[in-house]
């Protein structure tokens, strides 16, 4: 089985690194950092990456709208997403229950344990 590439769209960069170095060491995948929506779509496009994690609040274009996006592209619609997002007040996990997507992560996340988590959700062998 070919090593899996997590494509990672968030603004922060201390979200990136963290993301990066814990999937890396952890489980080997390659990850590809997009600091903003419009950036992570272009990307998704050309690589076509075995998984998306978004965050939800970025500037200019948050994380929902871009998953609107990605899901309205014929060449992106079949790439699993997880979101990432500090929110966890009730009304917003009900909002992300209304949205294609494969699960959730909650920040803070261990990143040491962040690609089994990833493997869980998307029922990946690890």
């Amino acid at each position: 089985m070919k090593d899996k590439c997590i494509l990672l769209i968030d603004d922060e960069e201390t979200i990136q690194e963290v993301v990066q170095v814990g999937i890396e060491i952890e489980a080997g995948w390659e990850v590809t950092v997009a600091s903003s929506g419009a950036q992570g779509i272009e990307v998704a496009q050309a690589q076509q990456p075995d998984a998306i994690l978004l965050d939800i609040m970025m500037p200019d274009m948050d994380g929902i709208s871009t998953l609107s996006q990605l899901k309205a592209n014929a060449k992106t619609q079949s790439i699993p997403v997880i979101l990432l997002t500090a929110k966890t007040q009730t009304t917003d996990k009900k909002q992300f229950q209304n949205v294609e997507v494969m699960g959730v992560i909650t920040k803070p996340f261990n990143s040491m344990t962040l690609a089994s988590r990833i493997a869980k959700i998307l029922q990946w062998e690890f």
